[in-house]
């Protein structure tokens, strides 16, 4: 089944942020590490696979050093 493009759109600018955004490229994993979230799962909220909660949002924008507007504006959301 394919990923409702929210997802997606929501995944992609997360991994824009992060290879960008942070002042230094974090792979996946160590990204996840800082933000403490399993890697597994934090490669598939970057894809756009599963529906991300608000609590994990945090973690990621806090990680990011973004704000969830930021976040969701970058999506174009």
């Amino acid at each position: 089944m394919k990923p409702p493009p929210v997802q997606v759109k929501l995944g992609r600018a997360m991994r824009e942020l992060r290879k960008t955004r942070t002042g230094r490229r974090y792979s996946q994993e160590e990204f996840a590490l800082e933000a403490e979230i399993n890697r597994g799962y934090y490669g598939s909220i970057e894809r756009g696979e599963v529906n991300v909660s608000v609590l994990t949002l945090e973690k990621i924008c806090s990680t990011l050093e973004v704000t969830m507007e930021r976040l969701f504006g970058h999506a174009k959301l």
